[in-house]
């Protein structure tokens, strides 16, 4: 039997690369708006978006227009110089956040990182903490990115075996306790690191009540209280800010995947002139961090969210996803559906499969998530999609739970 395209590559991909992902056997070549084109040319409707970083659709003309433009200009000049788009991303941005300063970095891993330092060195120049002695809260099942600092406070096996010696300097609690997070704090703490919602843990939307318990705690206690919006942010749950569903505003926002739009990484922390002014030159930097060609595609994201269409339409289409999937509850297939806007944690019935066998039968349907945690899949689709598309997706999961061929 002649060896197809997509095997070939896939036998090539393993040669060559570490293990680190367990990819669905598809080898995309093309793509445009919720859709995407396999080298054999079959279409797949990309229901994971990135894990949110293509928020607006693949090849989104606006965003691919203003890394264009830019490509033709300059792209990079280090932070050893200015340039011209650096001033009004930060502003930009800022003022979209609700904040005074920005941090632009590259990865979402690289704004947890800053955030830490960030917050250690507030604790010793503003709060007064001794040296050394400062202790940052982190919630249990949280996924704030792979660093080996990062899976120092990683719940997770798979994130954190073998990765030590660990930091030090962190506590951990469960999420959505109120209680525990207020016998955690301490006059050593120096921040509360929360994701509004778990998305790797399976799109964990906390109590009613939670995030608006932890601004007030952390608050009174003299913490910052950072919120890792990385994945939720940027329109994803229907608000600007998963935080903005409680009301809460917090002391720092961490930010990226949709920031770069899916062109370019792009990531930041937004924060206040007292905690981000707290950073001398040459304490903090990254060579690629607040680039040009990022600062013009983020300008355009940014530009994008002002206007509050697609906040919008992640509320309209997210109630009608959550609708559809809460009828397939109790049906003996899903056990349970989480999540705020176009972002949902489906969990499958072990009897039905593994989340891994879920999203394998729904690629042979055309349909592309991602499973979690062994039994959950992912359903986070690009916020342009059409209610037709959404549709057809969830009809070839229901197809899939039914046992059609």
């Amino acid at each position: 039997m002649t060896e197809s395209r997509t095997d070939a590559l896939i036998a090539s991909a393993d040669a060559h690369s570490a293990h680190n992902y367990h990819p669905l056997p598809v080898v995309v070549a093309t793509a445009e708006g919720a859709w995407m084109t396999d080298v054999e040319g079959r279409r797949y409707l990309d229901m994971l978006a990135g894990y949110s970083a293509l928020n607006f659709g693949h090849g989104n003309r606006r965003l691919i227009d203003a890394a264009k433009a830019q490509l033709e200009r300059v792209t990079l000049t280090s932070r050893a110089f200015h340039h011209d788009r650096f001033a009004e991303f930060c502003t930009r941005l800022a003022a979209l956040c609700g904040m005074e300063m920005v941090l632009p970095m590259n990865t979402g891993a690289e704004a947890v990182e800053t955030a830490v330092k960030t917050a250690r060195k507030w604790g010793y120049r503003v709060k007064g903490v001794p040296d050394g002695r400062a202790k940052i809260v982190v919630a249990s099942d949280n996924f704030h990115g792979r660093t080996t600092t990062i899976v120092s406070f990683s719940t997770d096996p798979e994130a954190r075996a073998d990765f030590g010696p660990y930091t030090p300097g962190f506590e951990i609690v469960p999420y959505g306790d109120l209680e525990a997070l207020n016998r955690a704090v301490t006059d050593e703490t120096v921040a509360v690191l929360l994701e509004p919602i778990q998305g790797e843990a399976g799109v964990l939307v906390p109590p009613p009540g939670y995030l608006a318990g932890v601004r007030e705690l952390t608050r009174e206690r003299r913490v910052l209280f950072i919120a890792d919006e990385i994945q939720s942010g940027l329109g994803r749950t229907g608000k600007t800010f998963a935080c903005e569903h409680e009301g809460v505003v917090p002391d720092m926002y961490l930010l990226g995947k949709a920031l770069g739009g899916g062109v370019v990484p792009v990531s930041a922390a937004v924060s206040s002139q007292e905690v981000l002014g707290v950073f001398r030159p040459g304490e903090h930097g990254s060579t690629f961090g607040g680039n040009p060609l990022a600062c013009a595609v983020a300008l355009e994201v940014v530009a994008m969210l002002e206007t509050g269409e697609y906040q919008a339409k992640a509320t309209e289409l997210g109630e009608h996803l959550h609708h559809e999937l809460g009828l397939l509850v109790g049906g003996g297939a899903v056990r349970a559906v989480r999540g705020r806007g176009l972002w949902a944690g489906v969990d499958i019935d072990p009897s039905y499969g593994t989340g891994r066998e879920i999203s394998e039968k729904l690629m042979d349907r055309g349909v592309l998530v991602k499973d979690t945690h062994g039994s959950t899949i992912r359903i986070a689709p690009p916020l342009v999609i059409s209610k037709e598309d959404l549709d057809w997706g969830l009809d070839q999961l229901r197809a899939v739970l039914a046992g059609d061929a």
